[in-house]
């Protein structure tokens, strides 16, 4: 009895001497599936950086006389129906689907946590004007929006991952007002509010600060969703335009050829489900690092 209560003031004390910022990245660390899913966005992360340096061949250069060869020493993943290595558009594809799960989060960030910051905190008609419009688009699948608004704008993975962040907003909105309105009625807030602070300050210093951790964790996983999304909709030919290589365009081009050159959808198919997977653990252990109530369980 005495040497569990020794322990739990141990971590007690550890906990008061560390920043947040420290506590929650050992925590972080101790979960194994979230240190998986970092390791692989890293790497894949380091792939699209250092994609030029790590590739033998152009990824859109043509060979007639390589069509659909399978894994080799000369090709590690075999080519595909025009004698592109597909090692090489597998890499190059990593950019694509990177920089179309970073940048449409961010736009759905930049437009929602506004929104939901302004529907939260003044309430009223501006918040029920806003929530209808939420709900309207909510209303309607994910993917089904944004294979609409991508064919509205015109195939181009730009087009795509506005269609992609415009249709990830509504939940950021969501999320935001309900944290907002969580946390406006905590007692420093009032106590700002009682202070004179005006409602900007209150809003922006007091308020986003204290829902951030929920909206890291929720843009964590809006990334392997927009992941998702872009490569359907390069699958569709609404996203990354031929010959420039893309994991969704890669299947498309694969799946007349599953049989006599399955390694065609193989690896790209394999990089959406790695890529995904690591971003939904790497979500899912920020989710419990940054939880306040693991207190003295991390």
């Amino acid at each position: 009895m005495a040497d569990t209560t020794v322990n739990t003031r141990l971590i007690a004390a550890k906990d008061t001497s560390e920043t947040p910022l420290r506590r929650a990245a050992r925590r972080l660390f101790r979960r194994k599936s979230a240190v998986f899913g970092l390791a692989v966005v890293t790497f894949f992360v380091a792939l699209a950086v250092l994609a030029p340096l790590l590739s033998p061949y152009d990824p859109v250069a043509q060979s007639w006389t390589l069509v659909r060869h399978p894994p080799s020493a000369a090709h590690w993943f075999g080519t595909d129906d025009l004698g592109r290595d597909i090692l090489v558009r597998v890499i190059y594809g990593t950019r694509a689907s990177l920089l179309a799960g970073v940048i449409s989060v961010g736009i759905a960030l930049s437009i929602g946590v506004p929104l939901g910051l302004a529907a939260g905190y003044l309430g009223g008609f501006l918040d029920a004007l806003i929530g209808r419009m939420t709900d309207a688009m909510l209303a309607c699948p994910f993917l089904i929006l944004a294979i609409a608004l991508a064919a509205f704008l015109g195939p181009s993975l730009g087009n795509a991952m506005i269609a992609i962040g415009v249709t990830a907003t509504p939940i950021i909105v969501r999320l935001t007002r309900g944290q907002v309105l969580a946390v406006k009625m905590e007692d420093y807030v009032e106590a700002a509010r009682a202070i004179g602070n005006p409602r900007w300050r209150i809003v922006f210093v007091h308020i986003l600060p204290n829902i951030m951790p929920a909206l890291l964790v929720q843009a964590t996983l809006s990334i392997a969703a927009a992941i998702i999304a872009e490569a359907a909709l390069s699958f569709l030919g609404l996203g990354q335009q031929p010959p420039e290589p893309s994991w969704g365009s890669m299947l498309n081009s694969a799946q007349r050829f599953l049989v006599n050159a399955p390694w065609m959808a193989v690896w790209p198919g394999l990089a959406i489900f790695l890529t995904v997977l690591s971003f939904n653990l790497v979500g899912d252990g920020l989710r419990d690092a940054l939880d306040p109530r693991e207190t003295g369980r991390g």
